[in-house]
């Protein structure tokens, strides 16, 4: 079954205490080298949600599950997670270094967004290889920014920001010309980003008894009260897709990780995910996958 883990889940499991400030933060931030934390880096990570976005910078040979995907690390990686998409990551070899940062949505209030960016996109590329200038680039950044966030500086605040930023920056161009981030001004930017966060704000599905409430191109263009057909023009101008087709991919996505990672009877899953049949769910699975749901479990 997967599992939500907070930030409170976080510290108690991993240092065993929670900040003083932690509950009157309105935003929270916090950095770690991996030596700072007990079995970091050398313990398993459960593939569970986490509650919170996380940025890391991993030495060393690694497997990791983001979603769906399988990412193998050989040498040198950046990995960015967002609280959309369930991750886990293993070590494959014993001499593992690096960083990490954890911060939530409110801690950038008023100071951009990072999800307008591609790493923490669900639909983007969440772990980015290194070469050897890279990884130095990245581990400078992440030493300057554990020194200024352990230290009395008044605006160190501001720094982190900056610092998470930075990170962001050296990731996208570390990506393939193909991957990097598009731009799209005006109102038809304004209206895909508010079509993705619609759409991601439904997922994780953890309970059954919610079924997903926002399924067909209709549907969405009502709670952003425009037309469907304007969805539609923007869709493709923005994301090269119709709506349909993003709305689809994101639900079988969706139906990946809970038949991979999740106990649930493929009748509850189908239900969780707005199918009024099994049936359906299986014929829309099929027909995506050219397996059936339990073809797919069972690989």
């Amino acid at each position: 079954m997967i599992q939500l883990q907070t930030i409170e889940d976080f510290y108690k499991e991993r240092l065993e205490s929670i900040p003083d400030n932690f509950k009157a933060e309105i935003g929270h931030f916090n950095a770690f080298r991996f030596e700072s934390v007990k079995g970091c880096g050398l313990r398993p990570i459960p593939y569970n949600i986490r509650a919170y976005f996380k940025i890391c910078l991993i030495e060393g040979k690694n497997q990791v599950h983001y979603g769906e995907k399988q990412f193998n690390i050989e040498k040198q990686a950046l990995l960015f997670s967002n609280p959309q998409v369930p991750y886990n990551w293993k070590h494959i070899t014993e001499d593992q270094r690096g960083y990490f940062c954890i911060f939530t949505t409110s801690f950038f209030n008023h100071f951009g967004n990072p999800q307008d960016y591609s790493v923490f996109r669900p639909d983007g590329i969440p772990i980015i290889e290194l070469s050897d200038a890279q990884a130095q680039k990245a581990a400078q950044l992440f030493e300057e920014m554990y020194t200024d966030w352990t230290s009395d500086y008044v605006y160190k605040y501001d720094r982190m920001r900056t610092l998470v930023y930075e990170l962001m920056h050296l990731a996208v161009k570390a990506q393939p010309i193909e991957m990097a981030e598009r731009r799209y001004p005006g109102a038809a930017q304004k209206i895909a980003r508010q079509f993705v966060e619609l759409l991601e704000q439904q997922f994780p599905i953890n309970d059954s008894d919610a079924p997903l409430r926002l399924r067909s191109s209709s549907d969405f263009a009502n709670c952003l009260s425009i037309h469907v057909n304007h969805l539609n023009k923007v869709s493709q101008e923005v994301f090269h897709k119709p709506t349909s087709v993003i709305i689809q991919e994101r639900i079988l996505l969706e139906a990946k990780i809970l038949l991979k990672h999740t106990d649930k009877a493929v009748f509850e899953i189908a239900y969780a995910l707005g199918f009024k049949e099994k049936t359906h769910f299986n014929n829309f699975f099929k027909k995506n996958t050219q397996l059936s749901p339990t073809q797919f479990r069972g690989i």
